[in-house]
């Protein structure tokens, strides 16, 4: 599809890979709308980085947990933009808990994760699908994770919800088409500042090393470059859905499983 013009929400912007993919898409010419939960200073200077290239972008607070807030950031969208036709559910959240612990997650925790990370992008996909239906191709991007494919991951409670994103990734392409492509991106290690604020520096430097060994590729992901596969996935994969690309090197290719 045309990126040019095209308007975008990306959920959970203010930092990361969502601050990443809205600079990277506002690079490319879309209109972008910013999304946060409770970090609006990371929001608001995301958006000053999407204007800087001459991105119109707006800036909206929502907590895609909540249905009523879903509704509202694709309304202001709409109504701002005039259409939508770009809707990347990349907002997440995770507790991080050794898998070894399984004491160390309750069934809150697991409805929490599951509330951002799962049911988040489904009411935010369900709110948006009349706006990405009236245009001839729109996308939608499931942040997935490398935990979804191979169960490991900051917690057993996020691998879980990330493999179900994948899942309801399969289930909303077959529903959503013919106008509305749906695919998730599962990135491998990300460096930066929220893993290394996680895990610890010591065990983010040792698994970050683990993973560059791994791949064939040496390398991990950062967020730029997890932003910029999903605008390349966006803009030149209009024949695919429910599809799922990993973004991490090629470290799953290695036939040694990394334990966390």
């Amino acid at each position: 599809m045309e990126l040019e013009n095209a308007s975008a929400i990306i959920t959970g912007s203010s930092s990361g890979i969502g601050a990443a993919v809205a600079l990277e898409l506002a690079k490319k010419g879309c209109r972008v709308t910013v999304n946060y939960s409770r970090n609006q200073k990371g929001a608001e200077e995301t958006a000053e980085a999407c204007r800087a290239p001459g991105a119109e972008t707006l800036v909206v607070q929502a907590d895609v947990s909540d249905d009523a807030d879903c509704r509202k950031l694709v309304e202001a969208a709409t109504d701002r933009f005039g259409g939508l036709q770009i809707l990347v559910n990349n907002a997440g959240t995770t507790k991080f808990c050794r898998h070894q612990e399984l004491h160390g997650l309750d069934k809150q925790d697991f409805m929490d994760i599951y509330a951002v990370n799962l049911v988040g992008p489904f009411q935010m996909t369900r709110a948006a699908e009349t706006a990405l239906r009236k245009n001839e191709i729109s996308h939608v991007i499931n942040m997935g994770s490398i935990a979804a494919l191979t169960g490991v991951g900051s917690s057993i409670a996020y691998a879980a919800s990330k493999g179900a994103l994948v899942t309801m990734t399969l289930s909303l392409a077959r529903v959503l088409g013919p106008q509305i492509r749906v695919n998730a991106v599962c990135p491998g290690f990300v460096a930066g500042e929220w893993l290394k604020k996680g895990l610890g520096e010591k065990a983010y430097e040792t698994l970050k090393n683990q993973f560059e060994d791994a791949a064939p590729l040496n390398r991990t992901a950062t967020p730029e470059t997890v932003a910029q596969t999903v605008s390349a996935f966006i803009g030149g994969a209009d024949l695919t859905t429910g599809e799922t690309l990993i973004i991490d090197g090629g470290a799953h290719l290695h036939t040694a499983p990394m334990r966390r």
